[in-house]
């Protein structure tokens, strides 16, 4: 269990790369281009994602012994479906609740950030042990 958490951490200092391309979008989109939170949100999760695939294929998951094209779109089914909550929560929050776009934003991070370590980790960029198969949980 202690390489899942070594992992999570390594997942999470990358995250920080596609993170901060999120938050300056976000930041953007709504100070400069009045945009909607989740909106600019939304574009922002989208461009950060591609940092974060390029850096986790190489950096935190480098050994898993899958192609691009299959990685890939694992990547992004997880990735859709992290969107939808990251958008969903901004949108619910800001748009509905009234709450500030940061505190916001952090809580959707921090949602995502599970959801998205767990769908990489366990299925995205599964290890592959001899024969194919997929390996076992760390």
């Amino acid at each position: 269990m202690h390489r899942t958490v070594k992992k999570f951490f390594i997942f999470a200092a990358v995250g920080v790369c596609g993170t901060a391309i999120q938050y300056l979008v976000l930041w953007l989109g709504v100070e400069l281009l009045a945009l909607k939170a989740a909106v600019a949100s939304g574009i922002g999760y989208a461009l950060g994602s591609v940092a974060n695939y390029l850096l986790n294929y190489f950096l935190t998951f480098k050994q898993h012994g899958q192609p691009h094209r299959e990685a890939i779109s694992k990547f992004y089914a997880i990735t859709g479906v992290g969107w939808c909550i990251n958008t969903g929560l901004m949108a619910l929050l800001v748009g509905h609740w009234l709450w500030g776009y940061w505190p916001a934003q952090l809580l959707a991070t921090a949602v995502g950030l599970l959801w998205n370590f767990s769908g990489s980790h366990w299925w995205a960029f599964r290890q592959k042990q001899a024969g194919g198969v997929a390996g076992g949980i760390d």
